[in-house]
């Protein structure tokens, strides 16, 4: 990637081979969140310069998320010597959800770009046919869908920000779905999962734009 004797749409590939080793947003949204911050033009294939930029944003972040790993690792260690043999939920919490490991806030531009991508395919996902899972009504599922695209354009209109009332609106909504799963394959996972995937987006970067706020 760093070769600039390379033709650009090399480097380009080569980029997003290297998101797809580490996309701590999920591949698509670490895409968008790396074109807004490294970019000021929407394509990162006509830019040799934002190309780099991009490179040292996500290296910066798998550099902390490395440290945060070596930590972890650590402190695991001396609680399985102490006889404490599975970590507590709360310990992993860096490990299911998506979030921007960085040794300095994650950047607004950045975290309303992912939002927008994600927000952008969520609203292509097919709805579910209610046939699919007999027990689950109809309203329910329409009311999920509804809330979490609400919870969605309010955070875009109002440029990353989400009130207290709307953050827990967001919590619920996520809950909800999360309630909705079901373990193992079922065919409604198919389409709650990415619900449930967008929704811990929408939950990581709402309580990080509030950490950058204050």
């Amino acid at each position: 990637m760093r070769d600039e004797r390379l033709p650009l749409v090399r480097r380009h590939a080569a980029l997003r081979c290297a998101v797809g080793d580490y996309g701590p947003l999920g591949f698509n949204a670490t895409w968008a969140y790396l074109s807004a911050t490294a970019c000021p033009a929407p394509d990162l294939r006509s830019d040799s310069a934002a190309l780099l930029r991009a490179l040292g944003t996500l290296e910066e972040s798998r550099a902390a998320h490395l440290t945060e790993m070596d930590a972890f690792a650590a402190s695991r260690r001396v609680e399985k010597a102490a006889g404490r043999r599975t970590p507590r939920a709360s310990d992993t919490t860096a490990l299911r959800f998506p979030r921007w490991p960085s040794s300095a806030p994650p950047s607004r531009l950045g975290l309303i770009a992912a939002v927008a991508n994600r927000h952008s395919a969520f609203q292509r996902i097919p709805y579910p046919d209610e046939t699919l899972s007999p027990d689950v009504e109809v309203r329910q599922l329409a009311n999920l869908h509804s809330r979490l695209e609400d919870c969605a354009a309010s955070y875009l209109k109002a440029l990353g920000r989400l009130d207290r009332r709307a953050a827990a609106e967001l919590t619920d909504t996520a809950h909800g779905i999360r309630s909705l799963t079901r373990p193992g394959y079922s065919p409604l996972n198919m389409y709650l999962l990415p619900w449930l995937r967008f929704a811990n987006l929408l939950t990581y970067v709402a309580g990080a734009s509030f950490a950058i706020e204050h």
